[in-house]
């Protein structure tokens, strides 16, 4: 596996091994002890999955004391990573990963960072890990638009949850 720096603090791009054939191809989607050997210790506790359709945006949401590995299964979305550390430096800073079914990209976000992405394809699958169990009002929740952050989305009208409409 390939472990990238990203231009945010403690966000990490995570690029594994492939393998392929005339059956199609293998991915081991997780080992703790290859993470540990490449310095990502974290002890995750919770996966989930979601389904979602093309133009569907979700997020940005986080938390202040949760690690997450994201990814995306099958399809392809615009991923988006945000710095909302209030304390942080670089509060407010993005960066956008282009996640898919096919190069099975993963990414390592921290806690107070906000994650949120746009469907691409017709459909997609994206996962992530999480290193604390959910915990319903312990969440932020910034719309996808806000002007603080002037995120360059690829879509002008993205299908919202409320939640995310209201920000």
């Amino acid at each position: 596996m390939e472990i990238v720096k990203t231009k945010l603090e403690g966000v990490l791009l995570i690029k594994p091994d492939i393998f392929e054939d005339f059956r199609g191809t293998f991915v081991e989607t997780y080992n703790e002890e290859a993470y540990k050997k490449n310095g990502i210790g974290i002890h995750f506790v919770q996966d989930d999955v979601s389904t979602s359709l093309h133009n569907v945006l979700r997020g940005i949401h986080g938390d202040n004391k949760t690690w997450k590995l994201i990814s995306c299964l099958d399809g392809e979305i615009y991923s988006v990573i945000v710095n909302c550390n209030k304390e942080s430096k670089q509060f407010g800073a993005w960066e956008s990963f282009p996640l898919s079914g096919a190069n099975r990209w993963q990414i390592l976000v921290p806690p107070k960072f906000g994650n949120a992405y746009l469907a691409l394809s017709k459909k997609i699958i994206f996962q992530y890990k999480q290193s604390g169990y959910y915990e319903p009002g312990t969440q932020f929740t910034y719309r996808w638009d806000d002007p603080l952050f002037k995120i360059l989305w690829p879509t002008k009208n993205p299908i919202l949850s409320r939640r995310d409409e209201e920000g």
